[in-house]
C-alpha cells in the first residue's frame, strides 16, 4: 500500500512539473509581468567593429595621391625628378667605369655596355619596335649618336686618370654651353634668376678647378671636350624630343655607336673575367636606364632650367671617390661644391613655382 501511494505520488509531481513548463510566465506580486529567461531575451546587434586599412588600400590610396601630385606638377618639375633619378643612377655607373680602370681597354666596355643597352631597348620596346625605327631626322639622329660617341670617348677617358671630383668639375662647363645654345638654337627664355644660378654654379666650379701656372693636363683637357659635345647631345635631344620618342633616339644611337666601335672593339679586345663581367652588366644597366631618364628630363622640361640640376653629380662624385677609391675633396672643392649645392637648390624652387593650381580633370 505505502509503495503503490509513493508511485501515484511521484506522478501528480511529474505532472505538475510539465504544467508548469508548458505554463507562460507568471506576473509578480505587483502586478508587473516577469522578466523572460536569459536564453529566451532576443540578441541585441553587435556594434560595427572598424578594422584597420589593410597594407593595398594603403598602398593605393598613396599611389592615387602620387599620380595626382604628378599630373598637377609642371613640365619642368617632372624634368626635375627626371633628371636628379637619372644622376643618382649615372653615380654607380661612373664608380663601375672607375673600378675597372684600364684593365679592360674604353672601346671594348663602351660596346659591351652598348649591346647590353639596346637589347634592354628592343625588349621594352616590344611589338612597338617597328614603329621605333621610324624617325623624321636620320641626319640628326646619326649626328647625334657621333657626338655622343665623342662625348663618352673624351669624358670616360678623364673620368679613368684623374679624380672623379676633378672630372666632374670640369664637365660642368657644360652648363654654360647648354644655356647659350638654348638661346641661340632653341629660343627658348631664360629668366635673370635662372641666369644667376647658372654663373654662381659656374664660378662655384671654377673655384674647384683651382686653375694655376702649371695649367690643366690633356685629361682635364678632355674632359672639357666631353662637356662641349655633352651640350650637343643635350640640344639635339631637345630637338628630337618635339618629334621622336625616346626609344627611337635609343636604338639610333646604339646603332650608330655599335658601328663605330666595332672596329677597334675588334683589335684590342681583352676577355674580362667573371668579376669585370659583373661589373660591365652593372654599368650597362645603369646607363640604360640613365641615358632613359635623362632623355625624358630634357624631353620634358626646357634645357635651360634643367642644366643646373646636374650641378649636383659633384657631390655624388666626391661622395664616390671618398668612400670607393680614398680620394679626399681639397678645400677649393669643399668651397666650390656649397656654392653649386645653393644654385642646385635654387633651380629646383624656381622650378616647383612653375605647378598648375587647378586639379585635372579625372579620368573616365
Amino acid at each position: 500500500m505505502s509503495e503503490d501511494r509513493l508511485s501515484d505520488a511521484t506522478g501528480r509531481g511529474s505532472e505538475a512539473i510539465g504544467l508548469a513548463e508548458a505554463l507562460p510566465p507568471s506576473a509578480d506580486e505587483d502586478g508587473s509581468p516577469a522578466e523572460p529567461p536569459a536564453s529566451l531575451a532576443p540578441e541585441r546587434p553587435l556594434p560595427p567593429v572598424l578594422s584597420a586599412p589593410s597594407r593595398e588600400t594603403w598602398l593605393a590610396a598613396r599611389r592615387d595621391r602620387t599620380g595626382l601630385w604628378w599630373r598637377r606638377a609642371s613640365p619642368n618639375l617632372r624634368g626635375t625628378v627626371y633628371m636628379i633619378t637619372a644622376l643618382l643612377v649615372y653615380a654607380v655607373m661612373v664608380g663601375a667605369f672607375k673600378h675597372l680602370g684600364t684593365a679592360i681597354p674604353l672601346v671594348e666596355t663602351l660596346m659591351i655596355r652598348q649591346i647590353i643597352m639596346s637589347a634592354v631597348v628592343f625588349a621594352v620596346a616590344g611589338r612597338s619596335l617597328p614603329l621605333a625605327f621610324r624617325t623624321d631626322r636620320p641626319v640628326l639622329q646619326v649626328f647625334r649618336g657621333l657626338i655622343t660617341l665623342a662625348s663618352m670617348l673624351c669624358g670616360f677617358s678623364a673620368l679613368i686618370h684623374i679624380p672623379l671630383a676633378q672630372a666632374t668639375a670640369i664637365s660642368f662647363s657644360q652648363v654654360l654651353f647648354v644655356t647659350i645654345a638654348a638661346v641661340l638654337i632653341l629660343k627658348e627664355r631664360v629668366d635673370a634668376a635662372r641666369w644667376i644660378a647658372t654663373i654662381f654654379g659656374f664660378l662655384g666650379v671654377l673655384i674647384m678647378l683651382n686653375p694655376s701656372a702649371e695649367g690643366l693636363n690633356v685629361w682635364a683637357l678632355m674632359s672639357l671636350g666631353g662637356a662641349l659635345f655633352g651640350a650637343g647631345i643635350t640640344i639635339s635631344v631637345r630637338i628630337l624630343g618635339t618629334s621622336e620618342r625616346t626609344e627611337t633616339i635609343l636604338i639610333y644611337q646604339g646603332l650608330v655607336l655599335i658601328v663605330a666601335l666595332a672596329w677597334p672593339t675588334w683589335a684590342y679586345w681583352v676577355w674580362p673575367t667573371g668579376e669585370q663581367w659583373f661589373w660591365l652588366v652593372l654599368l650597362s644597366l645603369f646607363g640604360t636606364a640613365g641615358q632613359w631618364l635623362i632623355t625624358k628630363a630634357y624631353q620634358v622640361g626646357e634645357a635651360a632650367a634643367l642644366a643646373p640640376l646636374d650641378f649636383s653629380r659633384l657631390i655624388l662624385a666626391s661622395f664616390t671617390g671618398f668612400v670607393f677609391f680614398a680620394e679626399v675633396p681639397t678645400l677649393t672643392t669643399l668651397v666650390g661644391s656649397a656654392i653649386v649645392i645653393g644654385a642646385t637648390l635654387y633651380t629646383m624652387r624656381r622650378n616647383a613655382r612653375g605647378r598648375i593650381g587647378p586639379d585635372p580633370p579625372s579620368p573616365p
